[in-house]
């Protein structure tokens, strides 16, 4: 199909969005405001020479899991996936830490009276697992593609992740890592659907893994940009839009932007109706990061935790759901549930000279301002790893202001693109069957404001560039020009 096509925004999904115009014959220019491409998902040397940090995203279950990511040559650029002993780690205060092994089977083991229940809770989303992933990865209000895999998924997946861990399980170590993984909603444990986020980071746990890249998360950038290129797209850095009227005429347009950006950038060019719908988009908790560099392992009180590529530090699932409800509510837990990722577990080497480096975010109210939260992740460390200060050669904190300056789509720090509301994630990001559509010509959003959220993936740039394809061709059929 011969066209242009201009997108705004380099992130995961404006990367993928331009990977899919250019590969369908469109002339792609991606436009980027910051120096460097690549949105949350790459990495610099923050603490020092030779140190590889993440500035954002650290490890993706969804990005090795990714349809469109699987369909890209993106090894031949040079991504390589990376998985530690285990996917996952959640420290406890009274006995042994629970970790949670790839195989489903050895992790049933692992739980004692908890085994069964949990073999019988995953193995059917783990069994339809190529199904379930397309299903999972675009708009809820469609119909299915595997209604099979989604019934395996979904009979308890719609719980409030509270009534789950409390029904389903007898024992700590299972509830605890079930609400861990829940806890990925940024939602109260007792909103339907909070289920679905641990029953979903579970299976991709057993199943394709919770990897990092090899080199840092900008090699998923890189070759996102490599596949770009071969297909005849390409990416100008430092080149702020700020409004549409600036942008060059093309067949299509597509906008890796929030609510927010599109307000600003459409103007008065956006209908009334669907302005004010923007408007009433809210967005979800911050992040308040903390990167550290090391003179060595962490010091887990158990050391099975040195396997594990993420740790979750928050203690119970009571403990892990009072905090995630304060959070909602815009009140800083005192012990606030904590993301911890130990990159060199499955990727060693990102520091030299035996030093280790380590990447952790603390959930907290949105746009929070509170100088205190840095210093509240060091003590839940601290907490299930003594001895952990005494470690630390090197310290950089990212409060949420911060992570909204390096990446204008992370409002508040909410590296989500949007609360997980109920409503908010059944209608993205305004009520209708076509969230990608914007009302102006040749107009579509592509963020993690629409289906499937928030995430390295790259499906929201995938269906939202797949619509504006099958517009544009429809367009041309009618005898039109640009898709109306």
């Amino acid at each position: 199909m011969r066209g242009t096509a201009t997108v705004v925004g380099s992130g995961p999904n404006g990367l993928s969005a331009a990977v899919v115009l250019a590969r369908a014959g469109l002339e792609v220019t991606v436009l980027e405001a910051r120096e460097r491409a690549g949105g949350a998902c790459v990495d610099a040397e923050l603490l020092g020479p030779g140190v590889v940090s993440d500035l954002g995203s650290a490890v993706h279950p969804f990005a090795v899991a990714s349809p469109f990511f699987r369909d890209l040559p993106l090894e031949r650029h040079g991504l390589r996936w990376r998985h530690g002993r285990y996917p996952l780690g959640h420290a406890l205060d009274d006995g042994p830490a629970a970790v949670l092994p790839h195989d489903l089977e050895e992790a049933a083991g692992a739980l004692g009276r908890d085994g069964r229940a949990w073999r019988a809770l995953f193995a059917g989303p783990v069994a339809r697992w190529e199904e379930l992933v397309p299903a999972v990865l675009g708009p809820l209000l469609r119909v299915p593609s595997a209604p099979l895999a989604l019934g395996s998924f979904g009979a308890r997946a719609a719980w409030p992740s509270a009534a789950l861990v409390r029904t389903a399980f007898r024992e700590e170590p299972a509830r605890a890592l079930f609400a861990g993984m829940a806890a990925h909603a940024l939602q109260p444990h007792t909103q339907v659907l909070t289920a679905a986020f641990g029953t979903l980071f579970a299976a991709a746990a057993h199943t394709t893994g919770w990897p990092v890249p090899a080199g840092g998360s900008g090699a998923i950038t890189r070759a996102l940009r490599g596949v770009l290129a071969e297909n005849g797209g390409r990416v100008v850095t430092g080149h702020p839009v700020r409004s549409l009227a600036e942008l060059p005429p093309a067949d299509l347009t597509l906008l890796d932007v929030t609510p927010r950006q599109l307000l600003a950038l459409g103007g008065d060019r956006l209908p009334a109706r669907y302005a004010a719908a923007l408007r009433r988009w809210r967005y979800g908790p911050g992040a308040h990061k903390v990167d550290y560099l090391l003179d060595g392992p962490v010091p887990w009180r158990d050391p099975r935790l040195a396997g594990a590529v993420t740790v979750h530090l928050g203690g119970t699932a009571a403990e892990v759901a009072a905090a995630e409800a304060d959070v909602v509510a815009g009140r800083h837990p005192e012990r606030p549930f904590v993301l911890l990722a130990q990159q060199d577990a499955a990727d060693p080497g990102r520091a030299p000279g035996g030093q280790r480096v380590v990447w952790a975010y603390a959930h907290t109210p949105q746009g929070s301002a509170d100088p205190g939260v840095g210093e509240r992740v060091d003590r839940q460390v601290e907490r299930f790893a003594p001895g952990f200060r005494d470690r630390v050669l090197a310290r950089v904190e990212t409060p949420p202001a911060q992570l909204e300056q390096q990446n204008a789509n992370l409002v508040g720090g909410d590296v989500g693109g949007g609360a997980l509301t109920l409503r908010q994630q059944l209608f993205r990001p305004v009520v209708g069957l076509s969230p990608y559509r914007v009302p102006l010509p040749g107009t579509y959003l592509c963020s993690a404001a629409t289906p499937p959220g928030g995430g390295v993936h790259g499906m929201c740039g995938f269906h939202a560039a797949i619509l504006a394809l099958r517009d544009l061709a429809r367009s041309r059929r009618l005898g039109g020009g640009r898709t109306p």
